[in-house]
């Protein structure tokens, strides 16, 4: 099984505010991704999603959706709280894999997430999306190496891991797909 994990929990400090609450092309940032990843599992049998964030408006508005919603009450301290907070409501068992999102990220394509789980199979590790030689999110990681990503600390995600020479990359459809929204201006832009 895949498991999608939205994370949907960031400070936003670059930003100033709760940037996934804010409107992009008529709707919250964060549904763009969400809806993005909602419609591509209803196509898939061997996924399950969940957004985990500590906005209690993210969460209903995933649950709204039909999408498990996950409280990170501590993600203010940092990245790796949201991971495990993610990891702790899953369920995984050997040869799952877990895939992480981004919230901020408004142009990823379903194309490009599916590319991404079709990249795990046996011997796959970890995979990443690319476009040419920039690298971005989202990630895959093989439930091995879920004791990892747990012991990650304070704002720190899986990047060190990534860079294992066994990390497969995934090309993206376009660059505008990694495009993630830091602050205002990129809201606007």
């Amino acid at each position: 099984m895949k498991h999608i994990l939205f994370l949907a929990s960031g400070n936003s400090r670059r930003f100033g505010e709760n940037k996934l609450l804010k409107v992009l092309s008529g709707k919250p940032l964060y549904r763009h991704g969400l809806d993005t990843l909602a419609e591509l599992v209803r196509e898939r049998e061997d996924c399950t999603l969940a957004v985990v964030s500590r906005y209690a408006a993210v969460r209903a508005g995933a649950q709204a959706l039909g999408v498990r919603a996950v409280d990170s009450p501590e993600s203010e301290k940092g990245l790796s709280y949201t991971i495990r907070a993610g990891l702790d409501a899953l369920d995984l068992q050997d040869g799952d894999f877990i895939v992480f999102v981004v919230a901020d990220q408004p142009y990823l394509t379903q194309k490009t997430v599916a590319r991404l789980l079709d990249a795990a199979a046996p011997g796959v590790r970890m995979a990443r999306v690319v476009f040419g030689e920039r690298r971005g999110n989202p990630n895959l990681f093989c439930a091995a190496l879920a004791p990892a990503l747990r012991a990650l600390e304070g704002d720190e995600g899986g990047r060190e891991l990534l860079r294992g020479a066994d990390c497969v990359t995934v090309q993206a459809g376009s660059e505008r797909e990694l495009y993630d929204v830091d602050t205002v201006s990129d809201l606007n832009g």
